[in-house]
């Protein structure tokens, strides 16, 4: 499908001032101007923040309150247990709370909801269950906000409640003792987009202060804070930057051996948001999904090496055993999709028997890319109710399409971009009909995907040094992209497609410049393309090191004829 480049019109007055002000060079001072970051505490705070930089935790909401009642917990010696989620965020959340907790004399036990079993959020069945075992506090980390009935639950069978969330509440709040969640609508905390462990980390800082330890008593879990923070795909901007710079410091020289043994074994040399997002989170992900989340959170957890390597290597085989699961069910959806030539609908709905539900969301959002449509995968079992999860592009709302079918459907949840619904097979037919009418409505085939370009350059102007100077924009994630530049007018001087037509190599000429090139997943353009043609491209410039000698590259985003 054609994407529509969108190069940003940078006001060049602000990039001469900065480069001249800060001696920064020309791609730098373009990319930190395109992004607003222009005054000088903003450009301090991107490219140098500090343990400084963090704001007061006692200004969120309830935090005092939450603060006094873990402090008497402790001294009482009390049953507290975390109540957290199976994906990383959860898992990371649960591991710095419970790890601080222990340093400051506090055992605490901990529940994680069985993903295939019990799925997201408290549940009665769990709550009954800490509470038979003599619970008298549990504090919820990243889940809770939405728990009203079981929160209420837990009061009546006598445990008081702490929720540190970071997800939207509804029109109520849950009834707990404190409510720790930036989103909430009198909260006047300045940064409300922190990660579930980001609140936890923000609780564990507030009780160092108030028990007068020193900051390293909170900042040396950095590490696994800023592990949870760069995979729950949570704005990488203020107190998150903060956290996910400082926390790749540490993670480079980790105590924690069951991070070190997992970032070891996935094979990345170099510590960076993309280890992070492609190396680790999906093998801690990988455990949640196959119902094993409580393995994960022993690697971080176990002081025992031996027990570490164990558990890394169970780690990758659930990890394998996802990527095959995945590798199945995306076959069979595209199977379907060129069988039943789907490919003409406005979204695309598909529906298997059996399939794993701990997988179908990752294939919904693979499918969502390849075809640039709404998509939502359906999984029947024999009783006819058939549960899944979808993925939408930007432009279309799938969360409030489902609320105008709420009629056809038992269940749904989630977001504008994702969501999970329950339905039953005897409503399938007129779900589909109702989503496609939707569709239609909202003129769904208008929205382009857009690359948003942050210059166009030339060959020429560009060295390793220019280069090396982008890492200074790391960590990259959501709100901080990696920089894409527009390249006009090169000649294709080679041009092949690697491992079996998968991916595309090309070096490309502008004059006396010269460049490699690289596309991965863009194979197929092999045969579109000749020796000779002018063509524009969008990519992200990088360093590629073979043999141990650096060269430039364009790592490709897209690809057009030159006009």
């Amino acid at each position: 499908m054609n994407k529509k480049w969108q190069i940003y019109e940078t006001d060049v007055e602000k990039v001469d001032l900065l480069k001249s002000k800060y001696g920064i060079n020309g791609l730098l001072a373009t990319i930190l101007v395109n992004r607003n970051i222009v005054d000088e505490n903003k450009i301090k705070l991107f490219l140098n923040p500090t343990r400084n930089d963090f704001y007061d935790p006692f200004l969120i909401t309830d935090m005092d309150i939450a603060v006094e009642r873990i402090i008497t917990a402790i001294k009482n010696q009390e049953k507290v247990t975390i109540y957290g989620d199976y994906d990383v965020d959860g898992i990371t959340s649960i591991t710095v709370l419970k790890s601080f907790l222990k340093d400051n004399g506090l055992e605490v036990d901990f529940y994680i909801p069985n993903r295939l079993e019990e799925g997201y959020g408290l549940n009665k069945e769990a709550v009954k269950k800490i509470a038979d075992e003599g619970c008298s506090l549990m504090i919820t980390v990243d889940c809770g906000i939405s728990c009203i009935d079981e929160i209420d639950y837990a009061k009546e069978l006598g445990i008081e409640t702490i929720v540190t969330d970071h997800h939207e509440p509804g029109v109520d709040i849950p009834k707990a003792l404190a409510v720790i969640d930036n989103k909430r609508k009198d909260s006047t905390y300045p940064f409300r987009e922190l990660a579930g462990v980001g609140v936890v980390f923000k609780l564990i800082q507030a009780l160092g202060i108030k028990l007068g330890l020193k900051e390293e008593s909170y900042l040396k879990y950095l590490d696994i804070v800023c592990l949870g923070t760069i995979s729950d795909i949570v704005p990488l901007v203020d107190e998150n930057r903060v956290i996910a710079k400082l926390g790749l410091m540490l993670v480079e020289k980790t105590r924690n051996i069951g991070l070190r043994s997992i970032i070891n074994s996935s094979g990345y040399k170099k510590i960076d948001s993309t280890t992070i997002s492609f190396g680790v989170a999906p093998r801690i992900n990988a455990c949640g999904r196959m119902g094993k989340a409580e393995e994960a959170l022993k690697l971080f957890l176990s002081p025992n090496i031996n027990e570490v390597n164990e558990l890394t290597k169970k780690l990758n085989e659930h990890n394998r055993n996802r990527q095959e699961i995945e590798k199945a069910i995306y076959e069979s959806v595209i199977e379907t999709i060129e069988k039943e030539n789907l490919n003409k609908n406005k979204t695309l709905i598909v529906s298997g028997k059996n399939w794993h539900h701990g997988v179908i969301g990752i294939v919904s959002s693979k499918i969502t890319d390849l075809y640039f449509k709404p998509s939502i995968l359906l999984s029947f079992e024999e009783d006819g109710i058939g549960k899944g999860s979808g993925r939408s592009v930007p432009g279309f709302d799938l969360h409030e399409a489902l609320s105008k079918c709420s009629d056809q459907i038992e269940k749904y949840g989630g977001h504008s971009m994702a969501i999970g619904i329950t339905i039953k097979k005897e409503n399938l037919e007129k779900f589909k009909e109702k989503i496609e009418e939707i569709a239609t409505e909202s003129k769904i085939d208008e929205i382009i995907p857009i690359i948003n370009i942050d210059a166009k350059v030339n060959l020429s102007d560009i060295s390793k040094q220019m280069v090396e100077s982008l890492k200074d924009l790391e960590p990259f994630g959501e709100a901080n992209k990696m920089p894409i530049f527009a390249f006009k007018n090169l000649k294709i001087d080679s041009i092949r497609a690697l491992s079996e037509g998968k991916h595309l190599k090309l070096t490309l000429k502008d004059n006396n410049s010269i460049i490699n090139a690289i596309g991965f997943n863009l194979g197929n353009l092999a045969d579109e393309y000749r020796i000779g043609d002018k063509i524009d491209v969008a990519g992200v410039l990088e360093i590629n090191t073979f043999n141990g000698v650096d060269n430039l590259q364009i790592n490709i985003k897209d690809i057009m004829k030159s006009i």
